[in-house]
């Protein structure tokens, strides 16, 4: 895997500019803020952030990659005013279960997601390398 940054670019914060990977592709579907049960233990920003990535985490596990190869998130929000209040925390979580590896990412806001109780919805892309 290599980061790609344009020369002259600043580092980004948090996230890559672009990402070169090779392997066999996996791609998790969007992740919420409930257990394996479908059961939600938190109202929560941070708590379902959490959580999503931990089921994220569980099918990276399931398929065979680790957190280092993810090379893309798509994050969904539906509160960029908690997002941007709480991004201190959101980052302590993200390198608790995640680690020190920023891929691609986007983040956008929407009007709503389709489990009402959920606050966030994470996609994800990883490559794993070939051997």
């Amino acid at each position: 895997m290599q980061f790609i940054n344009p020369e002259g670019w600043p580092r980004p914060r948090g996230y890559s500019n672009g990402i070169l990977a090779e392997g066999k592709t996996l791609y998790v579907g969007g992740q919420i803020g409930w257990d394996e049960n479908e059961q939600f233990h938190s109202d929560d920003f941070i708590e379902q952030i959490a959580q999503a990535l931990k089921n994220t985490v569980a099918i990276l596990d399931a398929g065979g990659a680790r957190p280092e190869h993810i090379v893309r998130m798509t994050w969904y929000i539906t509160d960029r005013d908690e997002y941007l209040s709480r991004l201190k925390e959101m980052g302590e979580v993200y390198r608790q279960i995640i680690g020190r590896h920023f891929p691609v990412m986007a983040m956008v806001q929407v009007a709503g997601l389709m489990e009402a109780r959920a606050k966030v919805e994470v996609e994800t892309t990883a490559v794993i390398p070939n051997s």
